[in-house]
């Protein structure tokens, strides 16, 4: 944790810089501009001029910024600007030069390098990598704000009839000044903190815009004269300056900012399309008022409008494209990605007669890191170990958030004898160090991981996963921290007829007991039985292969065996549930998954599990699949588990009539359910094939209507 961050509450300093700042800017429009008061009224406003590089430098010493350059580079900026303004009071007031350009335009325009070089440093050390809808974005502005510099300030200057030297020095201010706007813009737009001191910082830059724009304006007008309400504006800048190098935030300023969706808020995309119909709506007034000029430059402003707005919208599609497979905490791929890519990777390795690598790997107590030190810190742990594994894959490896506090790795290539060595150095790149939480509390993190490889361990995706998240298990059963390589699978079969190896024989029955465990613990009826018979009824009246049906019905029997993990007293509230009881709740399909897919020979049993909250429409979890995304089997099981559900009493929902869950079926035909499956399951209803519930505690009475 920051040692200084106490003090950001308590150090007023910038607050009483400001208070006696405005004073003097007060002061100063109240001081008499003839005989002593003239020499008062310089000391007054170069004393406020001088002042913010004082407050910078000042800040710089107690605050020590890191990095210190950028509010070095700002301090020097506001220290010739100040000598400016020194220099034009004292020759205007005291001696009467009026002349322009005065010896006061060269440190004046000599100032802009110092701001720009300044911001410039602060954009590349704010902005994490490259980010070019921030760039495109003050490029739009920067192109508005350009051409109606020309339009109103540059060209006319440029085209009267003066000296050279003259129109150098009044074309040079509104030139600078677009430079400064494109930085200024890029910091604004782009990423990072925005603390106090970045909103004052920000409000230095927009007042010497705005002045430094009117007093261009003033002079094309002959209006110009020193002492007016600019004064009020310049000095304001520069109290904004002084504040936000004395506000404590400034030393963070120059922090690396973290990863954002980048496709813009509302006001951002409101704010980009008006400035981008600036162009052809400047062209249809001057055209309504027969004034029409600099046509070429309105032009070619309408192109680059044009290119910059495609670039964007392109820029946007491919946010959109890797957001969908990035996840939110860790920017690795997510588990869809991963889920997606492994059969391609599987069927390359097949082609080219190579070998694939899949690692599963995952934090060894990491729900005791939740307990023990809160969310947040679980969230900076699962962070940091992401960036480890990162740092240990190479730039060809698929690295994914697979679930929870689980990642997974593909490794294209790697033999079954890298195996153990692949496996043991990303064990050891996230066990190498503490990881540092909540800013000064280290905790020592480790992981178990389990890996197997094609063709070895399995000629396929789901062989392969099953395989090394066996390997995973045997890890942690092992006591964690170290690293498992799968055994060669039994024999391929996905039915349980097929699986002949005792010990899975007792995995299988334990399962089923979990099963029966819940169902006791909800109703009064059966659920997972009825559901498993009704789900092979139906799959055989859909037409499905035997081996589909033998699937279906293992998965209805083992569907909600997730549940177990769940606690208690959500699983048997009656009062409406809360937001995290109901995230707890949702994550029993998950669960079921990783207690279902360790068993040899199920893994496709496992996937019917994880997918059947899933909905038609994609409305549905973990993953909001939809339509034929999600497995014929799935669809199939959610119908049943949506009968047998609200035909039965719940905790908290009573059960419904046949005649009212029919109507709800067919309600949600399309949106919540295959429709398909929907028709088939009620004709055989109709018929009397399914839908009957049993009493599994026959000495209560019954919930049925």
């Amino acid at each position: 944790m920051d040692v200084r961050s106490p003090r950001v509450g308590t150090d007023r300093a910038w607050l009483v810089y400001l208070a006696v700042g405005f004073t003097l800017v007060g002061a100063y429009y109240l001081i008499p501009t003839a005989g002593l008061g003239r020499v008062v009224r310089i000391v007054v406003y170069c004393l406020v001029s001088a002042s913010a590089s004082v407050a910078v430098f000042v800040g710089i010493r107690r605050h020590r910024p890191r990095p210190r350059l950028p509010w070095l580079l700002l301090g020097l900026s506001q220290l010739v600007y100040s000598t400016a303004d020194a220099s034009f009071y004292i020759a205007h007031y005291l001696f009467r030069f009026t002349a322009f350009p005065s010896v006061a335009d060269p440190f004046y325009l000599g100032h802009y390098p110092f701001v720009v070089g300044g911001l410039v440093l602060f954009i590349r050390r704010r902005s994490p990598g490259r980010d070019l809808p921030g760039v495109l974005d003050a490029a739009v502005l920067a192109v508005v704000a350009g051409m109606l510099s020309w339009l109103y300030l540059i060209g006319p200057q440029a085209r009267q009839d003066a000296p050279l030297l003259i129109k150098v020095t009044s074309m040079g201010y509104p030139m600078l000044d677009l430079a400064l706007l494109a930085v200024s813009l890029r910091l604004i737009l782009g990423p990072g903190r925005r603390p106090a001191s970045f909103f004052l910082l920000s409000g230095n830059l927009v007042a010497f815009l705005a002045a430094d724009t009117n007093y261009v304006m003033q002079q094309l007008g002959g209006t110009y004269h020193a002492g007016n309400v600019l004064d009020a504006i310049w000095l304001s800048g520069n109290l904004a300056l002084g504040a936000a190098a004395l506000h404590p935030t400034m030393a963070g300023l120059g922090e690396r900012g973290q990863v954002r969706d980048k496709s813009g808020g509302p006001v951002r995309i409101l704010a980009l399309c008006a400035a981008a119909l600036v162009a052809p709506a400047t062209l249809f007034l001057q055209d309504a008022s027969g004034t029409l000029r600099d046509i070429s430059v309105i032009a070619a402003a309408c192109a680059l409008l044009f290119v910059l707005t495609i670039a964007r919208l392109a820029v946007l599609v491919s946010d959109q494209r890797r957001l969908a497979i990035t996840d939110g905490l860790t920017g690795l791929h997510t588990r869809r990605f991963f889920e997606a890519q492994l059969p391609l990777e599987v069927a390359r390795a097949r082609r080219g007669d190579t070998s694939l690598a899949v690692f599963i790997i995952d934090v060894d107590h990491f729900k005791s890191i939740n307990d023990r030190y809160g969310h947040p810190a679980g969230d900076q742990v699962l962070i940091e170990v992401a960036a480890r594994l990162r740092a240990a894959a190479r730039a060809g490896d698929v690295l994914a958030r697979y679930g929870g506090e689980e990642f997974a790795l593909l490794v294209p290539g790697a033999h079954y004898e890298e195996l153990a060595r692949i496996a043991e150095r990303l064990r050891h790149q996230v066990a190498s160090s503490p990881i540092t939480v909540e800013g000064d509390t280290w905790i020592s993190v480790t992981v178990s991981v389990g890996t197997a490889s094609y063709p070895q361990h399995g000629d396929g995706p789901q062989a392969l996963v099953a395989t090394a998240d066996r390997a995973l298990y045997a890890a942690k059963a092992a006591g964690r921290d170290r690293v498992v390589v799968g055994e060669p699978p039994q024999p391929p079969a996905e039915l349980v007829d097929a699986v002949t190896d005792t010990a899975d024989l007792a995995l299988i029955d334990y399962l089923h007991r979990l099963a029966d465990e819940v169902d006791a613990m909800l109703s009064t009826v059966e659920h997972s039985r009825a559901i498993s018979r009704w789900a092979g009824t139906l799959a055989v009246e859909l037409g499905l292969d035997p081996a589909t049906v033998r699937r279906v019905e293992l998965a209805g029997r083992l569907h909600d065996i997730g549940k177990i993990v769940v606690p208690k007293s959500v699983l048997t509230k009656t009062t409406p549930l809360t937001e995290d009881e109901w995230r707890l709740l949702r994550q029993h399909s998950e669960h079921g998954f990783r207690l279902t897919r360790v068993v040899p020979g199920l893994a496709g049993v496992a996937h019917v599990i994880r997918q059947h909250h899933e909905r038609y429409d994609g409305a549905g979890y973990p993953d909001g699949l939809s339509g034929s995304e999600i497995s014929v089997e799935a669809r199939v099981l959610a119908v049943c588990d949506a009968w047998a559900s609200m035909r039965s009493d719940r905790p908290g929902q009573p059960a419904l009539s046949e005649e009212e869950a029919c109507a709800r079926l067919r309600l949600r035909r399309g949106t919540y359910f295959d429709p398909d499956a929907v028709d088939a399951f009620l004709d055989l209803k109709r018929r009397g094939l399914v839908g009957d519930l049993r009493r599994i505690r026959p000495e209560e009475p019954a919930t049925l209507p």
